[in-house]
């Protein structure tokens, strides 16, 4: 069975939780800022806003998570001394940097009723188990007069096929350069108005 609930109901351990899934579910884009993934998560920790994160349960341990984010709304809060001293005085500066530049800024059509969904991740152990799936779903439902997801790499059919199979469509797509050095050549961005939502019975 999958619960699904925000952040800031799993207490005390609802920023570790999250963090521990971001960091294994984006492990390939954080190889960078460290290979470890428990120095990562002891990075990043203090900078998750739980009450902007939902987190799919399965039999009480994080699966999935994703952010949810409204108007201006930042679903993290970096303190670059933090990440410097976990992360060392020279990854941590970049990391410091990167993370500034790639994890906050709204929606350049931010507004109220445009509801980002971001970060979207399953930890690796539940993938393949409809985790994502039923996280999204739930999102949807979710009030809102539009949802957004920004800049998912073309690559990423898994993700793709999902959003699609749920109703969204395709609002813009940016090119990336070097794409042969960043292995894929396209970050795709979906929207998705509630009218539109697709009911899906092949949960994968």
């Amino acid at each position: 069975m999958i619960d699904i609930v925000r952040g800031d109901q799993l207490g005390p351990a609802g920023r570790r939780m999250i963090v521990d899934v971001l960091v294994r579910g984006f492990s390939e884009d954080f190889s960078f800022f460290s290979k470890d993934p428990g120095r990562l998560a002891d990075a990043f920790e203090h900078m998750v806003i739980p009450e902007r994160f939902f987190v799919a349960l399965v039999e009480g341990e994080a699966a999935a998570i994703a952010s949810v984010t409204v108007g201006e709304e930042e679903c993290f809060d970096p303190d670059p001394r933090t990440i410097r001293r976990l992360l060392g005085p020279v990854r941590g500066v970049i990391s410091a940097l990167v993370v500034r530049s790639q994890f906050l800024g709204a929606h350049p059509d931010a507004r109220p009723g445009l509801v980002e969904i971001g970060f979207v991740t399953t930890a690796p152990r539940f993938q393949g188990r409809g985790v994502a799936t039923a996280l999204v779903r739930h999102l949807i439902a979710l009030p809102g007069e539009e949802f957004v997801l920004r800049e998912i790499k073309n690559t990423n059919a898994v993700a793709l096929g999902l959003y699609e199979k749920l109703g969204f469509k395709v609002s813009e797509t940016r090119r990336v350069r070097f794409a042969k050095r960043a292995g894929f050549s396209e970050y795709v961005s979906m929207s998705l108005r509630p009218g539109d939502v697709r009911r899906v019975t092949d949960v994968t």
